[in-house]
C-alpha cells in the first residue's frame, strides 16, 4: 500500500469510527506505530485530522462532518458531566433553547422539571425526548431536516427564532478557538446558531476538550459570546484561563 492510499485509509477509520489509536491502525494497516505517527502528523498538518495522546480523531469541515451515531458512542461519560455541569446555570429561565447534537441532547434530559420550563429546539430527537413531560412545552423549530443530525435548518428556522425572546441558550459547535470563536461546517447550521445567540439573553456553550482550538467553515459566534464555557478536565487549566481572558466563565468538570 503507497503513503497516499494507507493515510486515505486511516482516515477513513477515522471518520468511521471517530477516532482511533496509533496501535489499532498500526495492527490493522501492517504497519509499525512510527509510520503511522508519521502518517498522522502529515493528516494533521492539511487539517484533516487532530492528534491526541495515543491517537487520533477526525475534524470536521466543509466536506465532512460525523453523523449522530458516531457522536452517541464516544466520551460519553464526559459529556454527561458536561450537561450536569450545564443545567446548574437554568436559575429562574422560563424558557430555554437547546442546540443539536448529543451533548444538548443530554442537556435537555437532565433539565428540571419540577416546575414549568418551555424548551425552544431544531433537534427532532431532543423535542421527542421532553414532549410527554408534563412540565415541558416544547417548540419543535420547523424547517428542513439534516439526516446527520436530525435538525431542522434554513430560513424558516431562522425566520421563527427571530420572532423569540430566549432567556437561555445552550449552544453547540463543531470548534471553539480564541481566534475563530464558534463554528461549524453547514453555512444552514451556522445561521439557526447564530439567531439563537441573537435571541437569548444568555448563552452557555457545552463541549469535550477535543473541539478547543479547532475551526470549522462557518463562525456564527464569539467565545466572549458566551455567558460560560463547560468541558471536561481534558482542556488544560492554563488554555482555559485564556479563554477566560475573553470573559466567559470557564468550568472543567
Amino acid at each position: 500500500m503507497h503513503a497516499d492510499e494507507r493515510q486515505h485509509s486511516m482516515l477513513e477509520r477515522l471518520r468511521a469510527e471517530g477516532g482511533v489509536d496509533v496501535g489499532k491502525l498500526a495492527a490493522g494497516l501492517g504497519v509499525s506505530a512510527e509510520t503511522v505517527r508519521r502518517d498522522l502528523r502529515l493528516l494533521e498538518h492539511h487539517g484533516l485530522i487532530r492528534r491526541v495522546h495515543g491517537g487520533a480523531y477526525p475534524v470536521e469541515s466543509p466536506g465532512f462532518e460525523t453523523t449522530l451515531a458516531t457522536r452517541t458512542t464516544h466520551n460519553i461519560a464526559d459529556k454527561r458531566r458536561i450537561a450536569a455541569a450545564a443545567v446548574e446555570f437554568v436559575g429562574d429561565a422560563e424558557t430555554v433553547f437547546i442546540d443539536e447534537g448529543i451533548t444538548p441532547q443530554l442537556i435537555a434530559g437532565a433539565l428540571p422539571t419540577n416546575r414549568p420550563l418551555t424548551v425552544v429546539t431544531a433537534a427532532l430527537p431532543t423535542a421527542a425526548q421532553l414532549a410527554t413531560v408534563p412540565s415541558m412545552t416544547v417548540i419543535l423549530l420547523g424547517g428542513r431536516v439534516r439526516g446527520r443530525t436530525l435538525a431542522t435548518v434554513d430560513h424558516w428556522v431562522v425566520t421563527m427564532l427571530a420572532g423569540l425572546v430566549i432567556d437561555l441558550a445552550y449552544i453547540g459547535a463543531n470548534g471553539i478557538s480564541r481566534q475563530h470563536g464558534l463554528t461549524t461546517p453547514d453555512p444552514a447550521v451556522a445561521g439557526v446558531k447564530a439567531q439563537a445567540i441573537r435571541s437569548s439573553r444568555r448563552r452557555i456553550f457545552s463541549g469535550i476538550h477535543t473541539k478547543f482550538g479547532v475551526s470549522s467553515f462557518c463562525r456564527f459566534g464569539d467565545v466572549r459570546d458566551m455567558e460560560a464555557i463547560i468541558t471536561d478536565v481534558g482542556l488544560p487549566v492554563a488554555e482555559a484561563r485564556r479563554y477566560m481572558n475573553s470573559g466567559p466563565q470557564v468550568i472543567r468538570v
